[in-house]
C-alpha cells in the first residue's frame, strides 16, 4: 500500500488526517516541519508528499522542490486556506501535482490522492492518457491548424503557454500526425530533474561514471531512437545540460556520461515553456543558439480564459469523463454554478477546470451539480473580481449562503458595511440574514 509523508504544523488536524489515511489503507508518516520532514526523506522512501502550505520554518512547497533538487520523483498534494489559493497554483506550476483547500473534505482529498498515485504509475509504466478535446472555437481552430501544418515535418517545435493549457497533450498530437507515430514519444518534465542528474537521464551513463551510477543505463535520447522527445519546462534546463543538448541536436549523436563512445540517434524534439524563452536568452540564462536551435516552430498555446466560446464543450466533456470515473450520473451543471464558471478567471486552466468539474461531480449525489459543489475560494474570487457586475447572493442557494456569509464576515473581521459591499448586497439585508442564521460574533 502506498507510504504518505504527512506534513503539518496542526498537530490535532495531523493526527485526524493520518488516522483518516490509515483507515483507508494508506501507511502514514507525520511531521511538523520542513526540517523534519527532509530528514525523515533521507531515511525513507515514499509514494507521496501530502504538505501543508504554511509552516513554522518554511513552506510545503520547499519540500517539494528538495526532493526534485535530490533526483526523487515524489508527487506532492499541497493543502492551504482559501486565501492561498492562487499560491498554491504557483505551486503546481512548479511542479506539484493538485492542491486541496481547508477545510479538507475527505472523499476529494481520497479522490486527488488516488489520482496523484494513478498519474505517477502511468508514468512509470510509459502510459499516459491525457482525455483531452480539440475545442472549436476561433482559437482552437486556430491552434488546430498549426497543429496540422507542422506536425508531418521534422521541425522542432517550441509550445508556449500557461500551466495547465495542454502543452503535452499538443506534443503528443503532433508525433500522432507526424510520420514517426509508430515510434515512441518520451514526455520529460525537466522541471523535476535534480541538476546533477539530468545530463544522465538525457544522455545516459555508464557503470562507475558517477557516485550512485551501480549499472550502466540508457538515456531518453537513445530510448526515443527514431520517435519524439518532448521536454517540458526546458528552460530549467542548467547552462552544462544546455552545451550537451545543442551538441546533440547539431550532430545528431550522443554522448553517455563516462563514455567515448558517440551514439548517432535520429529524434523529433518539442519543447515546451511557461515563459518566452527570449527572456531567459536576454537574461543569460538560455543559450542564443541552442533556442534558436530548437524554436523552429513556435505555438503559442491560449489560457482558457480566452477560450469562452468552448467552454460549453469543456464542461460536458469533463463531467461524461468524471463521471464514468466515479461512477456517478450528474447530468449536468446549474445555471448559476455554470454562471460563476464562466466568470472565473482559470489561473490553472484546463487542468483546473477539470479538476473542479470532477469535484462538483463528486460532491453531487445526482441531478445537476450547483454551486454548493464549487470551491469556496472560486466563489469569493468571483464575488471579488472587479470584472464582476452581477453574479452576487442572488445566484447562490441558501445551502452555501450561510457558508459564504460567515467566512466574508470573518475575512473583514465583522466589518458589516465591507461585508455588505463584497457580498453585493445592503446592509439590511446583511443584518437579516445574519440574524436568521445566527452568525453575529
Amino acid at each position: 500500500m502506498a507510504k504518505i509523508l504527512l506534513v503539518e504544523d496542526d498537530i490535532t488536524f495531523s493526527q485526524l488526517l493520518q488516522g483518516f489515511l490509515d483507515k483507508n489503507g494508506y501507511t502514514v508518516k507525520a511531521v511538523n516541519t520542513v526540517k523534519q520532514s527532509l530528514q525523515l526523506l533521507q531515511q525513507q522512501e515514499f509514494d507521496l508528499l501530502l504538505l501543508d502550505y504554511r509552516l513554522p520554518d518554511g513552506i510545503g512547497l520547499d519540500v517539494f522542490i528538495k526532493t526534485i533538487e535530490n533526483g526523487a520523483k515524489i508527487p506532492a498534494i499541497i493543502m492551504t486556506s482559501f486565501n492561498d489559493v492562487r499560491t498554491a497554483v504557483k505551486a503546481i506550476q512548479a511542479g506539484a501535482f493538485d492542491y486541496i483547500t481547508k477545510p479538507v473534505n475527505p472523499d476529494e482529498l481520497m479522490m486527488i490522492i488516488g489520482d496523484a498515485l494513478k498519474q505517477e504509475n502511468e508514468q512509470a509504466s510509459g502510459t499516459n492518457n491525457p482525455n483531452f478535446i480539440k475545442g472549436k472555437g476561433a482559437n482552437a481552430d486556430k491552434l488546430n491548424s498549426y497543429i496540422e501544418i507542422v506536425a508531418p515535418t521534422d521541425m522542432a517545435v517550441v509550445l508556449q503557454g500557461e500551466t495547465g493549457t495542454g502543452k503535452e497533450y499538443v506534443a503528443r498530437t503532433i508525433h500522432q500526425l507526424s510520420k514517426r507515430v509508430g515510434k515512441a514519444f518520451i514526455a520529460v518534465d525537466c522541471g523535476a530533474l535534480s541538476r546533477d542528474l539530468a545530463a544522465s537521464e538525457l544522455f545516459g551513463h555508464l557503470k562507475g561514471a558517477f557516485t550512485g551510477a551501480v549499472t550502466d543505463k540508457k538515456g531518453l535520447f537513445e530510448a526515443a531512437n527514431g520517435g519524439t522527445l518532448f521536454l517540458d519546462e526546458v528552460g530549467n534546463l542548467s547552462y552544462e545540460v544546455q552545451v550537451k543538448l545543442l551538441r546533440a541536436l547539431q550532430e545528431k549523436t550522443i554522448q553517455p556520461l563516462g563514455s567515448t563512445k558517440q551514439i548517432a540517434v535520429d529524434v523529433r524534439i518539442i519543447t515546451a515553456t511557461n515563459d518566452d524563452l527570449v527572456n531567459s536568452v536576454d537574461n543569460g540564462d538560455f543559450r542564443q543558439d541552442l533556442y534558436h536551435r530548437i524554436n523552429e516552430f513556435k505555438i503559442q498555446l491560449p489560457p482558457l480564459r480566452e477560450r469562452d466560446d468552448d467552454m460549453e464543450l469543456f464542461i460536458t466533456h469533463f463531467i461524461s469523463l468524471s463521471n464514468k470515473e466515479l461512477g456517478r450520473n450528474v447530468e449536468g451543471i446549474s445555471p448559476e454554478a455554470k454562471k460563476i464558471l464562466l466568470q472565473y478567471d482559470w489561473p490553472g486552466n484546463l487542468r483546473e477546470l477539470k479538476n473542479v468539474i470532477k469535484r462538483m461531480v463528486l460532491l453531487t449525489p445526482e441531478g445537476k451539480a450547483g454551486v454548493e459543489s464549487l470551491p469556496d475560494e472560486m466563489l469569493f474570487t468571483v464575488l471579488q473580481s472587479p470584472k464582476n457586475t452581477d453574479t452576487d447572493l442572488k445566484l447562490l442557494n441558501e445551502a452555501n449562503e450561510k457558508e459564504m456569509i460567515s467566512k466574508t464576515l470573518q475575512k473583514v473581521k465583522f466589518n458589516k458595511t465591507k461585508a455588505a459591499k463584497l457580498l453585493n448586497i445592503d446592509r439590511k439585508t446583511l443584518y437579516s440574514k445574519i440574524e436568521r442564521y445566527g452568525l453575529d460574533n
